[in-house]
């Protein structure tokens, strides 16, 4: 039986730090289906250990490629495999150091799929060198998008025809006790859940907050995420500023049960963001799947999860006075809100759940394969 199976070598990320592409690693490692399906083999691409260190070059994360390298080597002299499942960096330094690997599976003539859980290849690509490369890789291979509109970002390198579609999918979540709701007038509460980067939309929240706040509205907005490009001390120094203390709050990175109660507690899950390489951020299918309404942005494949009105709503980027006016509305119309995170859990057990993602991974890899 073993050796019918055909053989899969991953590069790919997995956990720490925690983020999208990683926590999408970690399913494809422990998932039994794929494992099931192919003789598997797998390499941990991730140079970070820490957020703050992602997209910084250092000599510990040049000493983790070297290993890498030679773990690819030596996997590819004890066996070639059938298929290369890379999920590739696509910009900056560790788009240079996924290079170096490619380069490698080149010299073994290794059929490669590649899987790009983030974008910016369109903006990367006008200098000259990154147009050479991106020529090198994408040659003759296979890519996997979050989104049919992230297609935009690889049309000069990858042919329609060479493009397969997954959507991510996560874990399902069950309330196993209701929580204890609090009785009596409960302030609305206000989620943000990501690392605290200036594109994520963390000040057009404060902003929108201060606007609630001056209509005379009772509400608690909570931030839940490492510190990124905004620290805490200049997070609170904005609250401040803004006359905030009471309703905004920082509370540091939360996970497992602490991370799913700040969810069942929420009213509203908000993210604002204009970060550029965008591509289908997990806290919003999370967040679909608590049945919370969603704020969010027309970013990368964010409209293929929040429609407009139905299950929450989308705003123009950094733009604090229509947020405002939506989490207005929510408040307002609890019924709505009601309504909305119904929809929200309505489309992810129909689209974006664990197991729909394995299956439709699997037959890409299947496919690929042949």
């Amino acid at each position: 039986m073993h050796s019918k199976r055909k053989d899969i070598i991953y590069l790919l990320h997995l956990p720490p730090p925690v983020h999208g592409s990683s926590i999408v690693g970690e399913f494809i490692k422990e998932s039994l289906l794929i494992n099931n399906a192919f003789h598997c083999r797998y390499i941990n691409l991730l140079m970070s250990r820490y957020v703050n260190e992602t997209g910084k070059t250092s000599l510990a994360k040049m000493f983790r490629l070297v290993i890498i390298w030679f773990d690819l080597l030596g996997k590819l002299l004890h066996r070639k495999p059938d298929l290369c499942y890379f999920a590739l960096s696509t910009t900056s330094a560790a788009f240079y150091k996924d290079c170096i690997l490619v380069g490698l599976l080149r010299i073994f003539n290794v059929k490669i799929i590649y899987h790009l859980h983030n974008k910016g290849i369109r903006q990367s690509q006008k200098r000259k060198i990154n147009d050479l490369l991106y020529r090198f890789v994408f040659k003759n291979s296979s890519v996997i998008l979050l989104s049919e509109r992230l297609y935009l970002d690889v049309e000069k390198y990858v042919l329609p025809w060479k493009v397969y579609y997954c959507p991510n999918g996560i874990k399902d979540y069950q309330v196993e006790t209701e929580l204890l709701s609090l009785p009596g007038d409960k302030p609305f509460r206000i989620l943000f859940l990501s690392n605290l980067f200036e594109s994520k939309g963390v000040y057009d929240l404060i902003e929108a907050c201060a606007i609630l706040k001056e209509k005379g509205y009772s509400f608690v907005c909570n931030f839940i995420g490492g510190e990124g490009d905004i620290d805490e001390e200049q997070f609170n120094d904005c609250v401040r500023q803004k006359m905030l203390t009471e309703q905004v709050k920082y509370q540091g990175k939360r996970f497992g049960k602490l991370k799913e109660m700040a969810y069942e507690q929420a009213d509203v899950f908000v993210l604002p963001t204009y970060y550029p390489n965008e591509c289908f951020p997990l806290v919003i299918l999370e967040a679909m799947q608590h049945s919370l309404p969603v704020i969010s942005t027309f970013e990368g494949g964010i409209p293929d999860m929040v429609k407009d009105g139905i299950n929450g709503f989308l705003i123009p980027q950094r733009n604090a006075a229509a947020l405002a006016e939506r989490l207005e509305l929510l408040i307002r119309y609890p019924q709505l809100r009601k309504q909305m995170g119904l929809d929200g859990r309505r489309s992810y057990e129909n689209n974006f759940t664990l197991g729909i993602f394995e299956h439709r991974l699997l037959a890409i890899l299947q496919d690929a394969i042949k």
